[in-house]
C-alpha cells in the first residue's frame, strides 16, 4: 500500500451536505418517504410538523413509524422500504424541480478548479438518491466520493467514513481544520466535531439562521451569493 500524503500544505477536504445546502427538490423526496412508509407499514400518519433536517433516510424512517408499529417490525421491513423510497423517488423527481442554490453552480466550478480542495459529499441521503437529486444541474461531477445514509444510518459516523474514502481517493491524509463540512444544518455543524473539522453554515435550508448560530460555526453565511468570501472561508 502506498503512505498517504500529509495534508499540511494547505490542501483541505471540503464536505458539502446536498439538501438545502446544493439545492432544494421541492417536495419530492419528502412524498415519496411518506408512499413509502403507506406502502410497506400502512402508516399515514401526519408528518408534516416533522423535521428531516441534516437526518439520514433509515432515520427518518424509524423516528415516523417505529413507535407506532414497533421496532421489531420497522427493522424487518427497513431495506424494502428504502427501496421503495428509491423507487417512488425515481418516479417523481423531475428535473425542473432541482433547483441549485444561490452561488452553488459558481461556488463549485471555481472550488472544482482550485489545487488545493478535493471535494465530496456528506450526507444523510441514500447514494442512489442523492445521485438522482445530483443528476439535473450536473453536479455529480464534482464528487466522485462520499458519505451517505446508505453507509451509516448514524450521521454523526459519517465524517469518519468521509475521510477515509478521501484518503483512498486521493492518497492523501486529511485531519482537523483541513476538513470542512459545509451545510445548512445543525447536525452538519455538530458532527465533524468529535474530528476537530472546520464547519461552514448556510442558511438556505429549513433551519433558522439565529439556530445555525448558536451552534457556533467557524463561519456561517446567509447564503453563498458571495462567491469569493465564500471561496474564502472553505479554504482558509
Amino acid at each position: 500500500m502506498t503512505p498517504a500524503v500529509s495534508s499540511g500544505d494547505g490542501h483541505r477536504l471540503v464536505l458539502f451536505d446536498i439538501d438545502g445546502t446544493l439545492l432544494s427538490s421541492g417536495r419530492a423526496a419528502r412524498d415519496s418517504v411518506l408512499a413509502a412508509l403507506e406502502s410497506v407499514y400502512g402508516w399515514s400518519g401526519p408528518a408534516d410538523a416533522h423535521d428531516f433536517a441534516g437526518k439520514t433516510d433509515p432515520q427518518i424512517v424509524r423516528e415516523l413509524v417505529a413507535g407506532w408499529i414497533g421496532p421489531d417490525r420497522c427493522e424487518a421491513q427497513l431495506p424494502r422500504a428504502l427501496e421503495t423510497y428509491l423507487e417512488e423517488f425515481s418516479r417523481r423527481l423531475t428535473p425542473e424541480a432541482v433547483r441549485p442554490k444561490p452561488g452553488i453552480p459558481e461556488l463549485l466550478a471555481r472550488l472544482a478548479r482550485e489545487p488545493r480542495a478535493t471535494l465530496g459529499l456528506l450526507t444523510g441521503n441514500l447514494e442512489r438518491g442523492a445521485r438522482m437529486k445530483l443528476a439535473p444541474p450536473g453536479f455529480n461531477r464534482y464528487f466522485p466520493f462520499g458519505a451517505f445514509g446508505s453507509d451509516s444510518p448514524d450521521r454523526y459516523c459519517l465524517p469518519r467514513i468521509a475521510v477515509e474514502r478521501a484518503r483512498d481517493s486521493t492518497g492523501r491524509d486529511f485531519a482537523g481544520k483541513q476538513i470542512v463540512i459545509v451545510g445548512d444544518s445543525i447536525h452538519d455543524v455538530a458532527c465533524g466535531r468529535s474530528l476537530g473539522v472546520r464547519s461552514v453554515a448556510v442558511a438556505t435550508g429549513p433551519t433558522p439562521a439565529a439556530r445555525l448560530r448558536e451552534e457556533n460555526p467557524d463561519a456561517f453565511f446567509p447564503d453563498f451569493s458571495d462567491v469569493p468570501r465564500a471561496m474564502e472561508a472553505i479554504l482558509l
